[in-house]
């Protein structure tokens, strides 16, 4: 396991465990993000990758799909049961099929190989500011009948039970939270959640509203709160609605 350090960012110092057992890549990947102010550490297996996970607080995890000892589907679902770190998956199957296969095993975000270094370094800031609070305009208090959001810590209630949200459902909730009552499409939802630095892709949204729905929802298969109205998207309930 490999360990460097450099200089900060404008979002302050951040700290990458990069999962990845091609060496050449896992050295590139490493030099580039490392002159751009990211510290970066790097394991070379599932297992290493999930005992370095639990020894330290990463910012961001860049979890590669075919790992040794345990693939990355496995490390991913496993590092969600107990934390909600923000992890990229990187890899080279590109197929639709496999980035909602890595999006439902708990990744925040995917990005298939060959991919751009410099897009690589802009998701990373992008989950680095959602994680910390500042990837929208407002750090009130939002309230959309029994379900509390607070963008300061990141954290959400329900009926006062806590929710456990990752960073991105929070802020995928928090885009609809605000709008509560209003159908936001797929395509308004990937614009406030992600921004301009991310390519993406519709059935993403819907991943991550199954899981949130999982997570809010008495019977996620009969949605009471976060409604599908078909063929324009989506609608978060206000306390009238439910």
């Amino acid at each position: 396991m490999d360990s460097t350090t450099h200089s900060t960012t404008d979002e302050g110092t951040i700290q990458v465990l990069l999962v990845e057992d091609d060496e050449r890549l896992a050295r590139l990947t490493s030099r580039y993000l490392q002159e751009h102010g990211i510290i970066v550490t790097v394991a070379r297996t599932g297992p290493e990758g999930l005992a370095e996970a639990a020894r330290h607080d990463y910012d961001v995890l860049l979890l590669d799909l075919m790992l040794p000892g345990r693939d990355g589907m496995e490390v991913c679902r496993e590092l969600r049961t107990r934390s909600d770190v923000p992890i990229i998956m990187l890899t080279a199957r590109g197929e639709e099929a496999d980035r909602v296969l890595g999006l439902e095993s708990g990744a925040d975000d995917y990005l298939a190989k060959p991919y751009s270094s410099r897009e690589l370094l802009a998701r990373i800031r992008a989950q680095v500011r959602r994680a910390r609070g500042r990837a929208g305009p407002s750090s009130q208090p939002i309230q959309a009948g029994k379900l509390s959001l607070d963008p300061r810590s990141l954290s959400a209630t329900l009926d006062g039970k806590v929710l456990p949200l990752t960073s991105y459902e929070f802020t995928l909730l928090r885009a609809l939270a605000e709008r509560a009552g209003r159908v936001l499409s797929r395509e308004q939802l990937l614009d406030l959640v992600k921004g301009n630095a991310d390519e993406v892709f519709d059935r993403s949204v819907d991943v991550h509203i199954f899981r949130i729905r999982q997570k809010i929802e008495e019977d996620p298969r009969n949605p009471k709160l976060l409604k599908t109205v078909r063929g324009a998207g989506y609608l978060l309930a206000t306390g009238d609605d439910t």
